[in-house]
């Protein structure tokens, strides 16, 4: 029988100490190999009906993942492509309430319309923010740069409160956190980060009644029927949230389909349970070197202030983290080990 730590020691097998998932995700070996075989069916020539169901397939189990029906589940090519969408969805005027210094992706569409009210405050202090006359509160589940989780509950009943709707980013929790996507009006994720699939996709749920979405990128794919719809205008648009997709790239959902496979196999409470005590082991070990990371509990993003400089020298020494803004970023998933966090530990103490 199969267990966690075979099953994954039996997809990876990184050449380095990779501590930078809240980059980007490793690989697994059967989303490498669907990756080449996606390949081969272009070169040959072959019918290229495989990787479109490897989309559907991939959007059924991202919809598995978010805990809603796959009908209510839109892809796209990134998080910033939705939000443009739910962007162009608000009235001249409207509300946005975002928190201080999220990720560029999530807020900085809202901001590019130039005639929304877009109002920024402390993550702390978001879900006190709204107010009668907000429209749309927008935030990251796991915010990038320090992995501080947003208080998501609160803002959820604030946010009803006051009729205003909701958009979450769940690029940094969506795979080592349980989501229930059915709790907010839009919420996005990237797969290539802890949902460990390659660059280029993106999945956006939406209400059952698409909330005030309009198709604003729709295309061919958008079509009811859309090898019916190629030529001029869409006569009938999807009945389900594909009506937002945007034309796909295959050879990234051929293998964005295995990786999602492999996180349902673990399971995301497994993984969350091994990401959260690799990162405990790492504070613990801060705090023997005399370290205080910023607060992130029940995150498996740690970042560290004023450390953030020696990340040129770690990469040279085979451990991947990163800089953000002079800190050290370091983000722990199923394929790291308590060695690797005892090697990064031990380059830090020298």
């Amino acid at each position: 029988m199969e267990t966690f730590e075979s099953l994954v020691r039996a997809e990876f097998a990184p050449k380095n100490t990779f501590l930078n998932t809240a980059s980007s995700g490793l690989l697994p070996a059967r989303t490498v190999t669907a990756l080449q075989e996606a390949a081969l069916i272009r070169a040959e020539g072959r019918p290229l009906d495989p990787l479109f169901q490897d989309v559907e397939m991939s959007r059924a189990a991202f919809a598995r993942l978010a805990g809603v029906p796959v009908a209510r589940v839109a892809a796209g090519p990134s998080v910033s492509t939705h939000s443009g969408l739910v962007a162009a969805s608000l009235p001249p005027g409207a509300e946005v309430l975002t928190a201080e210094d999220d990720f560029t992706s999530v807020v900085n569409p809202f901001h590019t319309r130039g005639d929304l009210k877009v109002r920024i405050v402390p993550l702390e202090r978001l879900a006190d923010s709204v107010r009668p006359g907000t429209a749309l509160v927008a935030v990251s589940a796991a915010q990038s740069a320090d992995g501080r989780i947003a208080d998501l509950p609160a803002l959820r009943e604030a946010a009803r409160a006051h009729g205003a709707r909701t958009y979450v980013d769940f690029s940094q929790a969506t795979g080592w956190l349980p989501v229930d996507a059915r709790s907010y009006d839009y919420t996005v994720s990237t797969t290539f980060k802890w949902l460990l699939g390659p660059h280029g996709a993106a999945f956006l749920a939406v209400p059952e009644d698409f909330g005030d979405l309009r198709p604003v990128l729709a295309g061919w794919v958008a079509g009811e029927v859309p090898w019916d719809s190629c030529y001029g205008p869409v006569a009938e648009l999807a009945h389900s949230a594909r009506r937002f997709d945007v034309s796909p790239a295959l050879f990234t959902y051929a293998g964005t389909r295995r990786s999602l496979e492999l996180l349902e196999e673990l399971g995301v409470d497994a993984v969350r349970a091994h990401d959260l005590a690799l990162a405990d082991r790492f504070r613990t070990g801060l705090a023997a070197l005399g370290h205080a990371p910023l607060p992130a509990p029940g995150s498996p993003i740690v970042s560290v202030p004023g450390l953030g400089h020696r990340q040129r020298e770690l990469s040279a020494a085979g451990i991947e983290v990163s800089d953000r803004a002079g800190n050290l970023r370091a983000s722990f998933h199923l394929y790291n080990t308590a060695a690797d966090v005892d090697r990064l530990l031990d380059a830090l103490s020298a």
